[in-house]
């Protein structure tokens, strides 16, 4: 008995396995739990027959004087652990690293020539023909190896054991393992490869296990590391990542699809992941991967910080958050990219209507699309197709409308200015954020359906319209100058009758003294509203309470920096340093 092999875990894997759990642990979510208890499930029931067979043909064996004793099948327990510890490790590096990869913009459909509206991407399906057929020329190759003995013998058991998965995972798959970024695929095969061809290397030269020498070529990838074992390592990480690219495309079909799988669970049983992988690409609804793809370009340019920030939530959710904010961001962008008040007044009328149609009692699909084609820039169509309008009510996107009547309301000089009151300025803020957040906690409560009251749900959501409130307020607290430069004054017309100022004051000198009183004033509002609505965020589902208090508290560091002595606001640009924001997401997703 001996502890050499249980060493080489206390040394070298156990290790990266707790660095990457603390790493990954505020991000860890019940759907992480069951893809990585999943694919480590496989990885153990699948390898033990295989490895079983080695020890016992003597392929490959460990001395008595390194393993404690205990064994499953002929398998030391170690070697057991090797297992689960490994699929564990490279899984969570494969979480990390694809955290920010929103996967359902990656699908593509596929068609025949002979399809109504003619082939799509005719490239993909020869791509999968090009890769089964290599797959299954280099398994027969293993085979024959395997079968002759000798020194290709445990080559051959390695390719014969591993690339019929492989094959299977790249058939079912093979669309996003070529698609999606290096990010997603190499990189988490690679640098755990790396990590274990070192750590192999130093067990081999130790004996910790020990290779027969009839049945390898006895070339090495460099010294001390067996070619054979560079292949192992190489080849099981592959099928580590490859299965959880498989997964990710399986949830992807299933949240990108409503008219295919209409309410998809948090945690989707295998036969529906399955079901979800075998659905044809030709049945792909191609405006609705056109509307993700166009969301995330939309969300990647205009708004960074918040696509970044979506990748904390996961599943049907994610899909639904970045359809919401593309609509509000195209909705928006219309009315203020309008070169005249009158323009700007036309959309927001042209947007009323489309709400009234997408909201329509009957069957009203037809008539919204064909209102969109005709009345609406080609590039904006996506955004209001795609709006998950089943989701949300209609109340607060019409109210959203009015906060647009409001902003216009500034061009129009024979009127007076439409903040007066400090009841106008909540309502304000209410129309242009208050009503996003609470669209948001909507679809969080449609796609996570919990036992709920509705005089419960119905409270939660007012304090989501309070929370959007009060960012609002953090907001225009920081934008005083550039909303100045716009023609624009948000700050109430009697608190600056209080100060002996009034509009035109404000937009000729935006940075005065009294101005920095009414910018505290705001602010203290605006965390008063704060503190008596945060604690309806630890009543959301646990998926989406971790993010929604990121999104929060990010944007409420903007109002402490705010409030610090001798700070000088910068029009236009963030007031909160990356790291800085990074601090706070961390602490926050630690909170328990």
């Amino acid at each position: 008995m001996g502890f050499e092999y249980a060493l080489v875990h206390l040394k070298y894997t156990i290790p990266p396995a707790i660095l990457l759990t603390l790493l990954y642990r505020p991000l860890f979510t019940r759907l992480d739990a069951y893809k990585v208890t999943f694919l480590v499930t496989i990885a153990v029931v699948s390898t033990i027959p295989w490895d079983s067979y080695l020890i016992r043909t003597r392929v490959w064996s460990y001395p008595s004087h390194v393993i404690i004793g205990p064994t499953l099948f002929d398998i030391p327990l170690e070697e057991v652990f090797f297992f689960v510890v490994q699929t564990y490790t490279t899984s969570l590096l494969y979480l990390i690293l694809s955290k920010p990869t929103f996967q359902p913009s990656y699908l593509r459909a596929e068609r025949s020539k002979t399809h109504r509206l003619g082939p799509v991407n005719p490239r993909w399906r020869i791509y999968r023909i090009l890769g089964q057929l290599a797959l299954a020329q280099l398994t027969l190759m293993g085979w024959r190896r395997a079968s002759e003995g000798g020194p290709g013998t445990y080559t051959g058991l390695i390719v014969v054991w591993a690339f019929p998965f492989l094959l299977l995972l790249w058939s079912l798959a093979y669309q996003f393992l070529i698609g999606l970024p290096i990010s997603n695929t190499l990189i988490p095969i690679a640098l755990p490869t790396c990590y274990l061809w070192i750590v192999d290397t130093l067990a081999l030269k130790r004996g910790t296990w020990v290779i027969s020498n009839g049945t390898k070529y006895g070339v090495h990838l460099w010294d001390g590391l067996e070619i054979e074992e560079a292949l192992f390592f190489l080849v099981t990480n592959t099928l580590i990542v490859f299965g959880q690219v498989a997964f990710d495309n399986a949830l992807a079909v299933l949240y990108a699809f409503p008219h295919i799988f209409p309410k998809p669970p948090v945690l989707p049983p295998p036969h529906l992941l399955v079901r979800a992988l075998l659905q044809p690409a030709a049945l792909y609804d191609e405006e609705r991967i056109k509307g993700l793809q166009e969301a995330v370009l939309r969300l990647q340019k205009k708004s960074r910080s918040f696509y970044l920030a979506s990748s904390t939530f996961q599943g049907q959710i994610r899909t639904d958050l970045l359809l919401l904010y593309s609509f509000c961001r195209v909705a928006d962008d219309l009315v203020d990219n309008a070169i005249s008040t009158e323009e700007a007044s036309e959309w927001v009328s042209k947007l009323q209507d489309f709400l009234k149609i997408a909201y329509g009692n009957g069957d009203s699909s037809s008539a919204k699309d064909d209102y969109i084609w005709l009345n609406f820039p080609r590039e904006t169509q996506s955004a209001l197709l795609q709006l998950p309008t089943s989701k949300v009510s209609k109340q607060p996107l019409e109210d959203l409308m009015l906060g647009f009547h409001m902003d216009l309301e500034f061009a129009q000089s024979h009127k007076r200015f439409p903040v007066q009151t400090e009841t106008d300025l909540e309502l304000y803020a209410y129309r242009v954020a208050g009503t996003v957040a609470q669209m948001c906690l909507e679809l969080i409560f449609h796609d996570f359906v919990e036992v709920r009251s509705s005089s419960d749900q119905q409270r939660i959501l007012d304090a989501g319209n309070r929370m959007g409130t009060a960012l609002q307020f953090v907001n225009i607290a920081r934008d005083i100058a550039v909303d100045a430069n716009l023609g624009r004054v948000y700050l109430p017309a009697d608190w600056l009758a209080e100060e002996g100022l009034r509009f035109d004051d404000v937009l000729s000198n935006p940075n005065s003294v009294k101005l920095e009183k009414l910018r505290s004033r705001l602010l203290k509002k605006a965390f008063k509203v704060y503190k008596d609505a945060r604690d309806a965020i630890e009543e959301l589902p646990v998926e989406a309470r971790g993010p929604i208090r990121v999104a929060v508290e990010s944007y409420m560091e903007i109002g402490r920096v705010l409030q610090q002595d001798g700070y000088v606001v910068k029009a236009g640009r963030a007031t909160v340093s990356k790291l800085r924001r990074l601090r706070v997401a961390w602490s926050t997703l630690n909170r328990t």
